[in-house]
């Protein structure tokens, strides 16, 4: 089983949102994340920027635009 870490890239910085993802949708609102025997987590205004297979890192980012 392959499970990503994801992280919000902000401002120059990057923050770890999740471990161990097992699910990533793109949705209406920005993207929901969710992992095992967890309740999932909608990052708000958000798009994919880059998946690193290598390292099992999803980067999202901040629509252009909002806060």
């Amino acid at each position: 089983m392959c499970q990503m870490s994801i992280v919000l890239e902000q401002d120059g910085k990057e923050e770890v949102i999740l471990e161990n993802a097992s699910l990533l949708e793109v949705v209406d609102d920005g993207v929901r994340v969710s992992a095992l025997f967890e309740e999932p987590k909608l990052i708000l205004q958000a798009s994919v920027r880059a998946i690193d297979f290598l390292h099992g890192k999803v980067t999202v980012t901040k629509t252009k635009g909002t806060a």
